[in-house]
């Protein structure tokens, strides 16, 4: 691939033009990338439509938000570390200090009967809201009977067998690399493609990069491990989110059922709903929609302070986790970028991504069925029948107002095809009417 710069800008324009981006990244990794399109390609003719896009195409093969890591990307190819570290931190800050505020700010007021009422309105709407992420990447992605079927397989293991998610991942994309090699057809994959880039290896980039991102991976969890101990809420905030970011393949939809499970029954951080109160908020927030996570942070950490206050915890903890989620981010782009063009060409690892992306179908159709339960339900127990697990809700905990409001938020999502915020508030106000009882 050859790189085509029409115009390097400064790096004060950088720093300008991406917390522009920062600001207005609404609107989920779609929305995001577009506006970084149409910013950087069409506007500024910083970036060409050919580096463009097969960058895009090397951020799909990584864990994490997608969009923050191009944005990392085209940082890194303007202007290298200095470039990459200015424009992705751009791209999150603004969203993480929003969500700590709302955070912060939900901590206090969730006992509150008329907050309470509100995110009545907001988990009815993100049910319909996930819904709409199923479909539209099903559409994209289960191009083949082959990848339908691990769909329905990444489903049933995690939904009726509880089997881990980091093992449905690493499954997938295991056998989507076997297939690329004997059948790829089965997986859609294109043949040919430009010939590897000659020249000796960047190895040496790559190392260094590893060294310096890895340091500052972990410094903050030696640290609270030399001053807190590995029992305290910190180290297992930090260590949780760490092992999250290295399989958060799909963006946030995909690990949020997986993170909601660990939370409320594996620590007992949060209630069942507060998890899809924290997306909802996430979703009004511009940046990643994987800053939920600071939202489970701050709260497993202000409900247990000690020796901190309750809010000052929350503060650390939502900063621990934002920096074991985003640090590995600017770590795969540094270390790997180098190495674009060589893994643009790489057949197995395009048969492991697109395995990854057929998989991540069931795991939010998982993510859907686990939200509407504890949604709709007060109370939801589980059976076991051998290796089967069966979800069992109370029948005389059902809620009917999340239940109108939700098919409220259906209609409006694929009726009449408002965008997230306007569901958003429209069922927030309709939650406060029926919470209420105005």
């Amino acid at each position: 691939m050859s790189v085509t710069l029409t115009t390097k800008p400064s790096f004060s324009h950088l720093l300008r033009v991406f917390l522009r981006i920062g600001l207005l990244s609404f609107g989920g990794p779609a929305g995001q990338i577009a506006l970084m399109h149409r910013e950087l390609v069409e506007d500024r003719d910083w970036i060409s439509e050919e580096d463009y896009l097969h960058a895009l195409n090397f951020c799909h093969l990584l864990p994490g938000p997608e969009a923050q890591q191009l944005a990392t990307w085209i940082g890194w190819r303007l202007h290298g570390w200095r470039g990459g570290l200015a424009a992705g931190l751009l791209f999150v800050i603004p969203g993480a200090l929003v969500i700590l505020v709302l955070s912060a700010l939900y901590a206090v007021a969730a006992d509150l009967n008329w907050f309470e009422a509100l995110f009545l309105g907001v988990k009815a709407a993100v049910l319909a809201i996930v819904v709409q992420a199923i479909l539209r990447i099903a559409g994209r992605a289960l191009n083949t009977q082959f990848k339908q079927g691990l769909a329905v397989a990444a489903f049933v293991a995690l939904f009726l067998l509880d089997l881990p998610f980091p093992l449905i991942v690493l499954g997938a994309g295991a056998i989507g690399m076997a297939v690329a090699a004997m059948r790829p057809q089965w997986l859609a994959l294109k043949q040919g493609g430009s010939a590897p880039p000659s020249g000796p290896r960047p190895w040496q980039r790559t190392s260094q990069a590893v060294a310096v991102c890895g340091v500052i991976w972990a410094a903050p969890m030696v640290l609270v491990a030399t001053t807190l101990g590995r029992d305290h809420v910190l180290w297992d905030i930090g260590a949780f989110f760490s092992q999250l970011a290295v399989v958060t393949f799909g963006g946030a939809y995909a690990v949020l059922a997986y993170m909601a499970q660990k939370a409320v029954h594996g620590f007992g951080w949060l209630q069942p709903g507060e998890m899809a109160d924290g997306l909802g908020l996430a979703e009004t927030t511009p940046g990643p929609l994987i800053m939920v996570t600071q939202f489970v942070g701050y709260l497993a950490a202000y409900r247990a302070p000690e020796p901190f206050t309750p809010f000052v915890a929350g503060l650390i903890g939502a900063g621990l986790t934002t920096w074991v989620t985003f640090a590995p981010c600017f770590l795969w782009i540094f270390a790997l970028a180098p190495w674009i063009d060589r893994l643009g060409n790489a057949v197995g690892l395009k048969g492991g991504l697109a395995a990854v992306t057929a998989a991540v179908v069931g795991v939010i159709a998982n993510l859907a069925g686990w939200f509407v339960l504890h949604v709709l339900f007060e109370t939801v127990g589980e059976t076991r029948f051998g290796p089967l697990r069966l979800y069992t809700p109370d029948w005389t905990t059902f809620d009917w107002r999340a239940a109108v409001l939700a098919a409220i938020a259906c209609l409006l999502v694929f009726k009449a095809n408002w965008s997230v915020i306007r569901v958003l508030a429209v069922c927030a106000a309709g939650g406060l009417a029926l919470g209420l009882q105005l």
